[in-house]
């Protein structure tokens, strides 16, 4: 059938015969730029209809977006051109088969032959399916999961590529939206963007960051929570309106999204880079469906408000167009554009149905009840599909959009007629493009309609599609946009301060290769230096015996956390003649994270603190900070244990002589040693000698003295003797004249003399 480039969606019905008429319903897709809504009850035909616009879309080189909360849409995938009955049979339902009294081959060959011959009704040939199925390229993702192929998060906390001058206020928006959205995947609900003080230090990080064209990702996010890269929020100080402590435990509450085993899934796959979700490398355009049932309320609302951000900054960047240049479907929309509460979803969708017609992207948004959903929502819709409703109350609300949007211009009583006489798979088309509108009846669907299809389903959904490896495994070819980032990842550069990356230890930590322009924070009472980067990158490099790429040379300095721990140890003992001070320091890269160190295995040169930096390089990067540098009472524990193993293992030589009493601390090299022995044995030897001498010079001066006494009294001896003798001969001589003179001397008295002069 030649439809012009028109979608062929079903035929006109006739409800006064209550049968389908021959002329086609054919359907302008420019028209689709005014969004669609597309309204039915449970059984009403809703999901064929929707299937039928989408495989329309494909067939005329048209990308899609589709997120599919409840399994139907992945239908989409089930196109099996030859129609036989082997290509059913993995799809149909079992339980159904068993209900009817049928085996499975039974019902896929019911099913097959199903196919053909509705879809030979509606003209539909092999042909056509085939040409659905070479169209686009089908691909299921599953965010928080690698049942299908699994979505990354982090680029939607990236800088959007486009300028913040001019668009400061859409930005902002943004931000609060993501802000919201991650903060209710932490348990925090229902967050006034004005009074929550964790949304208000959020946001500024964001804007931060952003406004500088810097990117984010979660451990940024984390880091940058406990450590603002501000002083001040409003006239307060940032500790003040949120002390650290606070601080802390929003930082734990976001850490333990990262942490959480089940999360590395949604860190991990095909980044949410809309360029290339909506078209493939090879330029077909792409119809990539983002199951999320399995995901919880939170999980679902965190990935639907992301996803639609992405979409925002990739449309805004585009030129302006009145075509269609893409579509965004939501099979079911119940909870995220509400008429009363304000979800993280509800702003941004609301704020994209207003503008993103001008840039062709269009919104189809399906729902069961009219009344779940915005009226502002409902009134930005130029095409409504509407099928059977199951309350009136459903209907009057949907009358009530119907006006907003044709501005009061709608024949109420007219529309209501035509919607209390809608039959299965008959739809009210009402768009603002035509004058009047229709009743159709839905084509067959070209792909099977197997109904909700489950998680374990989705690995051979894609393996169908040619998408992904091995089914169930996780495993699959990379996507081009993780390619190029591969290639272009530089290589850990090594300086100063910074140790070579260990190949073997967390290779894929894409945080730690290249790490964080913020400063991450560490425990009170714990200090912090930095090595000073006393080289330059390019003899850093040349030192390490590696290469230095552009890539690594725009990164610069990269800081990686070590423990220093260095002790003064004096040693002073009088008896020794010791004074002496030694200093223990040990480099531990990476010590236990229960602070368990061996500290003779890192004992090595003293570092002087004037050698290190207080502060760090401001254009470096910082490497995360894990345990146990994080663990205060664990530092601590450390600093404790390695005060107790200076004291009892620092040791000091004493270089000893018992004999001559000399002593040397370890300064003394035992060559000054043994001079110092030398010299204090020739002290020795003259001191002894000095006392030697001493004694005896008194000795001989004491015997000097008495010889000079004694050669005295011999000559007064010698002298009393000459006097004697004279004496003695006086008197003889007085006695011999006395015989001769007559006088009488006694004899006697010369005998005298004679004895004393003897």
């Amino acid at each position: 059938m030649e439809t012009d480039g028109k979608f062929y969606l079903g035929r006109i019905y006739d409800p006064e015969q209550r049968e389908v008429t021959a002329e086609p319903l054919l359907y302008d897709p420019d028209d689709l730029t005014t969004h669609a809504v597309v309204v039915g009850m449970t059984g009403s035909g809703k999901t064929g209809l929707c299937i039928d616009l989408l495989e329309e879309a494909a067939l005329n080189n048209y990308p899609a977006l589709m997120i599919d909360p409840k399994g139907d849409i992945t239908n989409a995938l089930l196109h099996f051109p030859e129609l036989l009955p082997e290509d059913f049979l993995p799809w149909v339902n079992a339980d159904e088969a068993r209900r009817d009294e049928k085996t499975v081959a039974q019902a896929a060959e019911g099913a097959a032959n199903l196919w053909r011959k509705g879809l030979g009704k509606w003209d539909i040939g092999p042909e056509r399916i085939q040409a659905l199925k070479d169209a686009a390229q089908f691909t299921i993702f599953t965010p928080g999961s690698d049942a299908g192929i699994p979505v990354s998060i982090l680029a939607s906390l990236e800088a959007p590529p486009i300028s913040w001058d001019d668009n400061q206020e859409l930005l902002r928006e943004k931000i609060s939206s993501t802000v919201t959205a991650l903060l209710g995947l932490v348990g925090l609900r229902d967050i006034d963007p004005v009074r929550s003080r964790e949304h208000i230090l959020l946001a500024n990080i964001f804007e931060r960051a952003w406004s500088e064209g810097r990117d984010l990702d979660l451990g940024e996010l984390i880091l940058q929570t406990q450590n603002p890269p501000f002083e001040k929020l409003g006239v307060f100080d940032v500790d003040m309106f949120f002390p650290e402590k606070d601080r802390f435990e929003l930082a734990i509450l976001l850490n333990n999204i990262l942490a959480a085993p089940a999360f590395q899934t949604w860190i991990q796959g095909q980044p949410l880079d809309i360029a290339e979700l909506l078209y493939s490398a090879d330029g077909r355009p792409r119809h990539s469906v983002f199951y999320i049932a399995h995901l919880t309320d939170e999980e679902r609302m965190f990935f639907v408000t992301l996803l639609y951000s992405a979409i925002e900054s990739w449309m805004r960047a585009q030129s302006g167009t009145s075509s269609l240049r893409a579509i965004v479907y939501f099979d079911e929309i119940f909870g995220y554009l509400p008429p009363v509460s304000n979800p993280p979803s509800k702003e941004i969708m609301l704020r994209m149905l207003k503008q993103s017609r001008a840039f062709g992207v269009s919104h189809v948004l399906v729902t069961q009840n009219p009344v779940d959903v915005d009226y502002k929502a409902l009134s930005n819709a130029g095409t409504w599909c509407i099928g059977k409703l199951q309350t009136d109350q459903d209907k009057q609300r949907l009358l009530d959009g119907l006006e907003g949007a044709m501005s009061g211009a709608l024949d109420r009583r007219e529309y209501d007629r035509m919607i209390s006489s809608l039959d299965k798979r008959v739809f009210l088309l009402h768009n603002v493009h035509e004058r009047a509108p229709a009743l159709f009846h839905t084509r067959w669907a070209m792909n099977y309609l197997a109904g909700p299809l489950t998680r374990i389903q989705i690995p051979a959904l894609n393996k169908l599609a040619g998408v992904g490896g091995v089914p169930g495994t996780g495993v699959r070819e990379p996507s081009t946009l993780e390619r190029d980032a591969l290639q272009a990842a530089p290589a850990t550069s090594t300086a100063a301060g910074s140790k070579p990356a260990d190949s073997e230890a967390d290779p894929d930590s894409q945080f730690n290769r290249l790490g964080s322009t913020t400063r991450p924070s560490i425990p009170a009472r714990v200090d912090e230096y930095f090595l000073p980067a006393n080289l330059s990158l390019t003899r850093a490099f040349d030192n390490a015996g590696q290469r230095l790429t552009e890539s690594t040379r725009n990164l610069g300095l990269l800081y990686r956390p070590t423990l220093l721990a260095q002790g003064q140890v004096r040693f002073l003992n009088r008896k020794y003649n010791l004074d002496h001070e030694i200093v223990n320091t040990a480099f531990v890269p990476d010590p236990d994270r229960k602070g368990r160190v061996r500290w003779d295995d890192f004992i090595g040169e003293s570092l002087e603190e004037k050698r290190l930096d207080p502060q760090p390089d401001p254009r470096a990067r910082f490497v995360s900070i894990d345990a146990p540098y994080t663990n205060a009472k664990i530092m601590s524990t450390i600093k404790r244990d390695f005060l107790d193993w200076v004291y009892h293992e620092s040791e000091a030589e004493v270089l000893a002589n018992e004999v001559l009493k000399v002593y040397a601390g370890p300064e003394v090299s035992p060559e000054e040693f043994r001079k110092m022995c030398s010299e204090e044995a020739r002290e020795k030897r003259d001191g002894e000698m000095e006392k030697l001498r001493d004694r005896y010079e008194k000795k001989i001066d004491a015997i000097e003295a008495r010889l000079e006494r004694e050669k005295r009294e011999l000559k007064e001896d010698q002298d009393e003797l000459s006097q004697r003798k004279m004496e003695e001969w006086g008197s003889h001589a007085e006695t011999v004249l006395s015989l001769f003179g007559g006088r009488r001397r006694s004899v006697s008295t010369s005998l005298s003399k004679r004895r004393m002069t003897s």
